[in-house]
């Protein structure tokens, strides 16, 4: 049984990069440095050739990582890498809620030290080839530490919290998990903003002026109760421009990248924040985070079916059982549900999008939000032509021609 586990995680590796592969190839056959007649007015042709270049070192690039990422992952499960890190780690502790965090620990650690020059590449040539780049080597060095330090308390204390319901509650341990980690999900939903976000980014209340007086017209007439509009430091690491919306309740906010004021006009602007007060007045969050939660309980509960018997981690080479080898052999075998979970999110996702398009069409203006849209497409180099292959597996919003073409029926 072990041996027929671990043949089916390596045949889940393979789908799954090859699949990726053949995604790429699908959407390359969509590429073409002159402009399509439909886009002549969003880009010029040298600007359109330069998102072509800009997609195809992308895709490159995901080629060597993903491929890196197969290889040493078939390393560990060949020569049993991760069964050597289970004793590694049983040589200094037999406590369970220890040696979990030690091997995660180790894991993260080595995955860090392979993939860190990738993500270095990507950030000080990939993006500073294109015009992207603003991050310092200060700044990079910084985030990652913050980064190890969110994971060490965080994911280190959830992770403990996890392997002591299991070993202290048995038949129960799906459900007291899915009740103590939802309640950390929606903790961190309504408090992100607040507590995470200011440790990598300045957050400020926007100013008064035109721009805020517009926002705050456009909220008091949808009926919208806005406090909190808060503009974000994201030049600091690079040009490109977003907002979100955040918060539940009292706690929700809206953030604007100082990026996506400097570059749009202020009406441009007030048919952005449309959009995002459309997710909120649709529930898009909240309904996001029901389906979010409700995921989290399944995975959890096909878990507890599965985690206590010792042959998941007999598949990663180990003789003995323990619930961090379970966890890992478990993730790989939920990746194929995961994945076809994750598109049925992405299509939810794409529904909305068009939702928070109409609300703000219907409710402002369609036109300044076309426009901000065809810039930020421009500024951001993106691929208006991706094949639909594609855009079904990995688009969580809709193409930019379709966004465009549904604003146009309003």
């Amino acid at each position: 049984m072990a041996e027929t586990i671990f043949y089916i995680i390596i045949g889940i590796l393979l789908f799954e990069y090859f699949l990726e592969r053949i995604l790429d190839y699908l959407n390359s056959k969509n590429w073409s440095n002159k402009v399509p007649e439909e886009l002549q007015d969003i880009y010029d042709e040298e600007k359109y050739k330069k998102s072509q270049d800009y997609e195809k070192e992308k895709t490159r690039f995901s080629l060597i990582t993903s491929s890196v990422s197969l290889v040493v992952m078939l390393a560990m499960l060949l020569f049993n890498g991760f069964a050597w890190m289970d004793a590694l780690v049983r040589e200094y502790t037999s406590n369970p809620i220890l040696m979990a965090i030690m091997f995660f620990g180790i894991l993260g650690i080595v995955a860090d030290i392979v993939f860190t020059p990738f993500s270095v590449y990507s950030t000080f040539v990939i993006e500073e080839k294109f015009g992207f780049n603003k991050t310092t080597v200060k700044t990079f060095i910084l985030d990652k530490l913050k980064a190890w330090l969110l994971a060490a308390i965080i994911g280190g204390g959830l992770l403990s919290l996890v392997v002591w319901i299991y070993e202290s509650t048995g038949d129960w341990f799906w459900l007291i998990a899915w009740g103590a980690i939802g309640t950390f999900t929606i903790f961190m939903t309504m408090f992100y903003s607040n507590l995470i976000v200011p440790l990598f980014n300045k957050q400020k209340p926007l100013e008064d002026g035109d721009l805020r007086n517009a926002i705050e017209s456009f909220a008091k007439k949808v009926g919208f109760k806005l406090d909190n509009i808060f503009v974000m430091d994201g030049s600091k690491r690079s040009t490109k421009a977003n907002a979100y919306f955040t918060g539940l309740g009292a706690k929700k906010r809206i953030v604007l990248f100082d990026t996506l004021i400097k570059d749009h006009t202020t009406e441009e602007l007030v048919g952005v924040l449309a959009h995002e007060i459309g997710h909120y007045k649709k529930k898009h969050t909240l309904v996001g985070t029901i389906i979010s939660l409700a995921q989290m309980g399944l995975m959890l509960y096909i878990l507890s079916l599965f985690i206590g018997n010792p042959v998941l981690s007999q598949a990663l080479g180990a003789e003995l059982g323990s619930f961090h080898l379970g966890i890992l052999a478990f993730g790989l075998l939920y990746s194929p549900l995961s994945t076809i979970l994750g598109l049925v999110m992405n299509v939810i996702s794409r529904k909305n999008e068009f939702a928070a398009d109409r609300y703000a069409g219907e409710n402002f203006d369609p036109k300044p939000l076309k426009d901000a849209l065809k810039k930020l497409s421009v500024n951001h180099l993106s691929n208006l032509r991706p094949h639909p292959a594609y855009v079904f597996f990995y688009y969580s919003h809709p193409p930019l021609m379709q966004r465009l073409r549904a604003l146009e029926k309003i």
